[in-house]
């Protein structure tokens, strides 16, 4: 009956297992993408900690003790926790670090100057610097120099502006080239701090050009040298035509004059400033001597400038690229037991121009220097031209001088090569030699 209980009521059939699908589930898919990712993150660990275990753990001076070191895997799971810590911080560091390299590295750098190469060049001696071959290799020179520069430039920059961080990894991954080493063959190992500290005591007290006396002196030489000149060349083409003799008398005395004048001028307010006990302010005893070789030098000095400018002056009067300024002298065509010739003579001219040098160089050579003068004795300023000045200015007159005269040379040889035989003799033997054959009238005539 329906009342009863049988097997098919207390059992009921199972259910069917749901139709194989090829498409995974959402849950399926998240379940296998875990797994996945821990197996990958397990992978990853492994490099990191092997890296870990690289850069800090055996991180030893002594092979003994990196051999000694045991495996990462025997280590506990704390200390691998640690060094996986420390292997992130040490990466990242090295990947900011390098960024920011990257960046400061990428930053235009300043050129080298053009005037530092020039100069650089005009060191090298010239026979250096002549040939081909020697242009291109005065190229590559400088080509090396400013690369040097622009990486030495770099390296500064970078040093000044990023701090490298204290990661012994980074000095292996780095290929920066090392600082040059001192050069073979010198010795640097003696001491010149001793020497240089008693050659800076020995000038300290015997360097009296900052002593307020001695910027009176300079004023007072300023004052009257500045627009003044031995001989005053400015009226010599205003002059006219002037013979060798007058040139001669003109700058003996004009030189005579102007010493004349500064002693009565300058040298007087000299001696009247060291007169006075105040110029002395300041001076030891021991340093007078000294001190007064200071004044006696700034003296010189004054004195020689003045004189080689005189000089300069004169030597432009004679300029070849501008004649405006050129004297004009006075020579004379003179016929003297039948020989023609100039008065006075192209030498006698030259050296009346080159006398006039040897006048101004003479010049303010008996001027006392003051300690001479306030002890009486006879010692006189060094006030002498320079011989490389005396031979600059003989030699520059000298080619000028040859250069003006070839015109009046070419003059006197047309005289003589026109009209020297009526005064040679020639013209006369002819005469006789026509008047022995006895000719003709129709021949005289």
């Amino acid at each position: 009956t329906s009342s009863k209980r049988t097997l098919r009521t207390l059992f009921r059939p199972p259910a069917l297992p749901p139709p194989v699908v090829s498409e995974e589930s959402p849950s399926q898919k998240k379940l296998l993408a875990y797994h996945k990712g821990k197996e990958e993150q397990k992978i990853i660990n492994q490099i990191l900690i092997d890296r870990a275990l690289e850069v800090s753990y055996i991180d030893m001076d002594e092979r003994e003790e990196r051999d000694a070191a045991p495996p990462i895997t025997e280590l506990p799971s704390t200390v691998r926790k640690y060094f996986f810590i420390k292997a992130l911080k040490i990466l990242s560091f090295q990947a900011e670090y390098f960024f920011l390299k990257n960046c400061v590295q990428s930053n235009p750098m300043v050129p080298i100057q053009k005037q530092w190469l020039r100069s650089m060049l005009a060191m090298v001696p010239q026979p250096l610097m002549e040939g081909r071959d020697r242009e291109l290799l005065t190229e590559d020179l400088l080509k090396e120099v400013v690369r040097n520069y622009e990486k030495s430039m770099q390296r500064c920059v970078l040093r000044r502006a990023l701090v490298k961080p204290d990661i012994k990894e980074l000095d292996k991954l780095e290929e920066e080239a090392p600082l040059p080493s001192l050069p073979l063959g010198l010795d640097f190992s003696s001491t010149w701090r001793s020497s240089y500290i008693k050659a800076k005591n020995q000038i300290n007290s015997t360097l009296h050009i900052l002593h307020p006396t001695m910027k009176t002196l300079l004023d007072f030489g300023y004052t009257a040298f500045f627009d003044f000149l031995v001989v005053d060349f400015s009226c010599c083409r205003l002059k006219g035509p002037i013979d060798c003799r007058s040139l001669k008398t003109d700058a003996s005395l004009s030189c005579s004059k102007a010493e004349d004048k500064i002693i009565t001028t300058w040298y007087q307010r000299v001696l009247g400033l060291f007169s006075q006990p105040e110029s002395l302010d300041g001076v030891n005893l021991d340093q007078l001597e000294s001190f007064y070789n200071c004044v006696a030098v700034l003296m010189s000095n004054q004195l020689k400038e003045l004189l080689q400018r005189t000089t300069e002056v004169f030597v432009k009067l004679f300029d070849l690229e501008d004649r405006r300024r050129l004297p004009i002298f006075k020579m004379d065509l003179t016929l003297d037991e039948n020989r023609m010739e100039f008065y006075p003579s192209l030498q006698d001219l030259e050296e009346a121009i080159l006398f006039v040098v040897d006048c101004i160089g003479q010049t303010l050579q008996n001027f006392q220097t003051v300690d001479a003068w306030l002890m009486g004795s006879t010692e006189t300023l060094d006030a002498e031209l320079p011989a490389h000045t005396v031979q600059w200015a003989k030699s520059t007159l000298g080619e000028s001088i040859r250069d003006n005269l070839e015109g009046p040379k070419q003059h006197f040889k047309g005289y003589v090569e026109n009209y020297g035989w009526l005064v040679d003799g020639t013209a006369e033997e002819r005469i006789n030699t026509f008047i022995a054959e006895q000719p003709s009238f129709d021949e005289y005539t």
